[in-house]
């Protein structure tokens, strides 16, 4: 993750994933809010069944990438180890970095075996399991041996925040499972959480989006971000909390443009669905008939006044 493609690639997965829950859960809400229920993972509806679990796989096969690019990718010996098999410092942060994407794995490997075996998990089970990836996250980036300071420990601190709003949503769907707000909060938080990684990427690894009085620097086996001056440090922290606010207003405004066209798309079709009614076969309007019969044998119809259900369905009908 040390790197602008460290950055990009895990945000533009984040986002994506996001960006779908979103849409299934707000989707699922629209269609039936009376029996919405949160999920933990959407299922592909189209392409067939060879597509259903695309979601998992993509978690797997992005984490299963993070994994080899920490660890024998990226290190120029393509290997993380010491010649005495111990963990030099420089690599420290490849294995915390491919520790947290390992458990991403496990979350999507116990999703997927499953779904593939019919295995019926407790309630919340997955929840919970994709609660302790956020955690090990959250940990690891807040006791990262990298020891982030200044600017760039800046933006990794609103990470963090980040972090525990997904957490704390991820957790409160376990208690609260037909929430329809918990879910959406965890659904936009994957979209934050992969937006503000994407934009670390641009404003701490390319130089012309670096703050004013800041500049890359290589230290202690890393690129760091590091300012001129105190003023000049402030300044980039201030930016980064207006560009933080910047992202959460962007956020909300396109989530709630997108539930209110959705609701509105699927009222108006319950609105002017047309009733199917299924024809009645004669054997079974002889017995209708039958029934009528014993119900009012003096050959009344009904008792309800006719003249009243007309005025009842004037009144629909405006």
């Amino acid at each position: 993750m040390g790197t602008f493609i460290g950055h990009v690639l895990p945000g533009a997965g984040f986002l994506f994933i996001g960006l779908w829950h979103l849409f299934n859960t707000i989707t699922n809400y629209a269609r039936a809010p009376w029996d919405f229920y949160a999920r933990p993972w959407f299922p592909v509806i189209f392409g067939g069944k060879k597509l259903r679990y695309l979601e998992l796989a993509t978690i797997i096969a992005g984490s299963c990438l993070s994994i080899l690019a920490e660890l024998f990718i990226g290190p120029q010996r393509h290997q993380p180890l010491a010649d005495d098999w111990s963990i030099p410092p420089e690599h420290l942060n490849n294995f915390e970095h491919s520790s947290i994407s390992l458990f991403f794995l496990i979350y999507a490997s116990v999703a997927l075996y499953a779904g593939l075996n019919k295995l019926p998990l407790p309630p919340g089970a997955l929840n919970v399991i994709g609660a302790l990836a956020f955690s090990q996250e959250l940990l690891l980036f807040h006791l990262h041996s990298a020891d982030h300071m200044g600017a760039e420990g800046h933006y990794h601190w609103l990470l963090q925040l980040i972090l525990v709003v997904t957490l704390s949503a991820t957790l409160l769907e376990v208690a609260f499972p037909r929430s329809f707000l918990v879910a959406v909060v965890r659904s936009a938080s994957w979209i934050f959480h992969g937006a503000w990684f994407i934009h670390m990427g641009f404003m701490l690894w390319i130089p012309a989006f670096i703050s004013k009085g800041c500049h890359m620097v290589h230290t202690e086996g890393h690129d760091v971000v590091k300012c001129a001056s105190h003023e000049a440090t402030m300044r980039a922290k201030a930016l980064a909390n207006l560009q933080f606010n910047w992202y959460l207003a962007t956020i909300l405004v396109l989530t709630v443009i997108f539930y209110a066209r959705t609701v509105g798309i699927y009222a108006e079709e319950a609105a002017y669905q047309p009733l199917k009614c299924k024809p009645m076969s004669e054997g079974e309007m002889k017995a209708d008939a039958e029934v009528e019969k014993q119900n009012f044998p003096d050959g009344s119809q009904s008792s309800i006044d006719v003249e009243s259900l007309e005025e009842a369905v004037k009144l629909i009908e405006r």
